[in-house]
């Protein structure tokens, strides 16, 4: 890990140190050392793409010493423990509710159905409350609100004795959690305009890597000691990831006594959604996250049909899913530094489209090893996408709305989560557990055409207004 962290934090640097030939933050100038002579010829611009500066590498205390960048590795860690946790768990919940049995004698598929979308109901319900309620009283104080409450009703999910128990604890985890959205708000927050892709992608990183992982660990403590010991680590890693928050980010939070009293929530919503190209951002991240999320619980079950060994089908389930969020992950910091170069527009509508041919595929394959390697491929794509809408939504809307911005966004997310798995198991129970894919594949496409459509070029966008709330991480 110490490994990880020196090297994200050099590229950080590096990044830092990078001066963009077509694109400067008038916020935020640098003032670049001259290239070397043969560097600075034309014929190499294609070749290396941006300036760069043969610069000495501070230490990592120096690195940490920046205000945004600290924010943003201190999050990269807590974004990857939490990660690791959920999607240590999240894989495996179905068969946890097989396990514990129905007291009300309903299906055991209704259950696992609900187990899903009980807690992506309530967070769609709770999350722009708890963005504008970020925007007013910090952003530090939801994600650690997110974090320590997520460890106490996980750690719960370890005791319940029914299925039944297990969803009602998932509707209270729906709305207390959320640390996807609170973490994304406060990296928004520092860091610079010009440096909200490679923020994303870094944040991204943790998040990929901490799903690759997370279904490996838990589906190798399972068959090892049961589900119980999962929710375990699940909880003490979220407690361990809100500790390091609370003590290693630094939030000085001023918020506007008028701004306050001026704007109540539907106000401040009505505002964020009126702003160009906004509305759009978030039709596309709820399409695509409902495509993603048609298929999650239908992995499982098609990986069954293809492995002639079935004692494996989860370690299977977890390698598919792992390696999908692994190409993600290595995709997302260099698609989202390249967003900050050529234009996130650009990088999210050639992923989209790339991301539906790659789905169509997936349904044709006869073996298990055909699925992984297509399932990794398209996570260089979704590697784009995620980290690529985040940040199409940050340059949208005006500084201070960090908290109702990713709130929302999470609330999208989790309205595309709360019918996705309906609508998977419904066109697999009509046409075929294969048309999954197909469906899939096509509600990118629909993605990428609206992108193309609707969504405003770089130069159709006017300058946003400094809002009257101020953030002072140092």
């Amino acid at each position: 890990m110490d490994l990880l962290g020196a090297a994200i934090l050099r590229a950080g640097n590096r990044e830092q140190e990078t001066t963009f030939s077509y694109q400067q933050s008038a916020a935020h100038p640098s003032s670049p050392r001259p290239l070397p002579d043969f560097l600075s010829h034309p014929v190499f611009h294609p070749i290396i793409g941006y300036h760069f500066q043969v610069m000495k590498l501070p230490s990592i205390k120096e690195a940490f010493s920046t205000p945004w960048q600290r924010t943003l590795y201190i999050m990269f860690f807590a974004q990857l423990m939490t990660a690791v946790g959920f999607s240590s768990i999240f894989p495996f919940l179905p068969l946890y509710v097989e396990d514990l049995g129905s007291t009300t004698n309903l299906s055991i598929e209704l259950l696992a159905g609900l187990v899903f979308s009980v807690q992506a109901f309530t967070m769609m319900i709770a999350s722009p409350i708890w963005g504008s309620l970020a925007d007013r009283y910090g952003r530090k104080l939801m994600v650690i609100r997110s974090l320590f409450g997520g460890a106490a009703i996980l750690l719960l999910m370890a005791f319940v004795r029914s299925a039944e128990e297990l969803i009602l604890l998932r509707a209270i985890q729906g709305i207390i959690t959320g640390t996807l959205a609170a973490t994304n708000a406060l990296v928004a927050s520092a860091a610079p305009r010009n440096r909200t892709g490679y923020a994303m992608g870094i944040l991204q990183v943790g998040l990929g890597t901490g799903i690759a992982l997370g279904p490996i660990i838990g589906g190798v403590v399972a068959d090892a000691y049961g589900y119980g010991p999962v929710f375990y680590i699940t909880a003490a890693l979220l407690f361990l990831a809100g500790v390091l928050v609370l003590i290693g980010v630094r939030e000085e939070f001023v918020p506007s006594e008028t701004k306050i009293g001026r704007k109540n929530f539907i106000t401040e919503w009505r505002e964020m959604l009126g702003a160009p190209g906004v509305r759009v951002t978030y039709g596309m991240r709820f399409m695509t996250q409902l495509g993603r999320m048609m298929l999650i619980p239908m992995i499982p079950l098609y990986v069954q049909i293809l492995m002639i060994e079935q004692s494996g089908v989860n370690t299977f389930t977890g390698l598919v899913i792992g390696a999908g969020s692994a190409t993600t992950t290595l995709s997302a910091i260099y698609l989202g530094r390249l967003g900050d170069r050529i234009g996130y527009r650009r990088i999210v509508i050639v992923s989209v489209f790339a991301a539906a041919v790659l789905y169509f595929p997936q349904g044709l394959v006869a073996e298990g090893w055909q699925l992984l390697l297509l399932f990794a491929i398209v996570g260089i794509a979704m590697g784009g996408i995620i980290p690529g809408v985040s940040a199409l939504l940050s340059g949208f809307t005006a500084h201070g709305m960090e908290g109702a911005v990713y709130g929302f966004d999470n609330s999208v997310r989790a309205a595309a989560r709360s019918v996705a798995p309906l609508i998977g198991s419904a066109v697999a129970l009509w046409f075929g557990l294969r048309w999954t894919f197909a469906a899939t594949g096509f509600v990118f496409i629909l993605a990428g055409l609206l992108a193309l459509w609707r969504l405003p070029q770089p130069d159709d966008i006017a300058e946003v207004p400094l809002p009257e709330t101020q953030t002072r991480h140092w």
